[in-house]
């Protein structure tokens, strides 16, 4: 009879692999954070931009701009409007793919705790047989020297 009790190291290469995979979606979540950042810089930048040149076309001015100045001013405007739009859009494209990101930590977190458990719940089962068989030793020892004993 064999009197080793091996424990499964199967659940403990799964929660490894789970650590794993948490510090992966945790470096992307970072490097996505950092995205938004630049894009919500990105956006005040150009709003700062559309601003002042909103707020140089609407002052009276002591000398008048050309029509062809002032046609180029509101179209650049325009296209600062539409850059403004465009990093709107990605900044809540961003802020999307952040959540998933998050509910994907999420599962992968509950996945690492489940097998953390059974990792955990089986080195406890290995305790316990190890347990019971030091005892039935210590039991089958305790026997031999009572029998080993001078009887009266």
């Amino acid at each position: 009879m064999n009197d080793t009790v091996v424990a499964r190291p199967c659940w403990t290469i799964l929660a490894n692999k789970a650590e794993d995979k948490i510090a992966v979606i945790q470096n992307e979540m970072a490097y996505t954070r950092k995205h938004l950042e630049g894009l919500r810089s990105s956006e005040a930048r150009v709003k700062k931009m559309y601003d002042e040149y909103r707020q140089s076309l609407t002052q009276p001015n002591t000398e008048s701009m050309g029509m062809r100045e002032t046609m180029n001013q509101r179209q650049f405007m325009a296209q600062l409007s539409t850059l403004m739009l465009r990093v709107q859009t990605d900044i809540q494209y961003t802020e999307n793919a952040l959540l998933g990101i998050k509910e994907r930590l999420i599962e992968v977190e509950r996945e690492r705790i489940k097998m953390q458990t059974l990792a955990d719940q089986n080195a406890a089962a290995v305790r316990k047989e190890e347990n019971k068989k030091d005892q039935r030793r210590m039991d089958a020892l305790g026997v031999m020297q009572f029998n080993l004993k001078p009887q009266p």
